[in-house]
């Protein structure tokens, strides 16, 4: 028993030296940094202001859905439209519109990805909502524009 004991620990002694060592990146997937940099565009030109910056992250064609909680404890699905937001965004408005994204989750499959964001809205300082977005994209000769994005919507963060 202290025969096949011994064998293993010079494989103990590598393996630990490696997970202590080595930067978690090796042991994860690497993604191409303009998936992330798509969404973060998104909410930089939303901070900002700016419809082009966001009008920039969507593809032609591209959805948005909402799935709010109600009041009467059932959910429903609103549709809106990109020009719509775009053109919302670039709006004057007093606040500033501000939405925070927590651990994103990236999963990828060629020319397609999507990004799983916890997020917190804020107008301003002051909070507003809540949820998840997930993001769609596909990546097309200028680079990885969004098709989708789909968001659930909350008062209350469990994050």
């Amino acid at each position: 028993m202290k025969k096949h004991a011994r064998m293993n620990y010079p494989r103990f002694i590598l393996f630990s030296f490696i997970y202590v060592f080595c930067p978690n990146s090796a042991f994860s997937q690497q993604y191409d940094p303009g998936i992330m940099g798509t969404v973060n565009a998104l909410f930089d030109g939303m901070r900002a202001g700016d419809s082009t910056k966001v009008r920039n992250a969507f593809a032609l064609g591209s959805t948005m859905m909402s799935v709010p909680e109600n009041p009467k404890d059932s959910i429903a699905v609103k549709k809106s439209s990109v020009d719509g937001f775009v053109k919302a965004v670039g709006k004057p408005h007093p606040d500033k519109w501000d939405e925070r994204i927590y651990g994103p989750k990236i999963s990828v499959d060629g020319p397609m990805a999507i990004v799983w964001a916890p997020y917190k809205f804020y107008l301003g300082e002051k909070f507003s909502h809540c949820g998840v977005n997930v993001f769609t994209l596909i990546k097309i000769s200028s680079g990885w524009k969004i098709t989708s994005v789909t968001d659930t919507r909350r008062k209350e963060c469990s994050f």
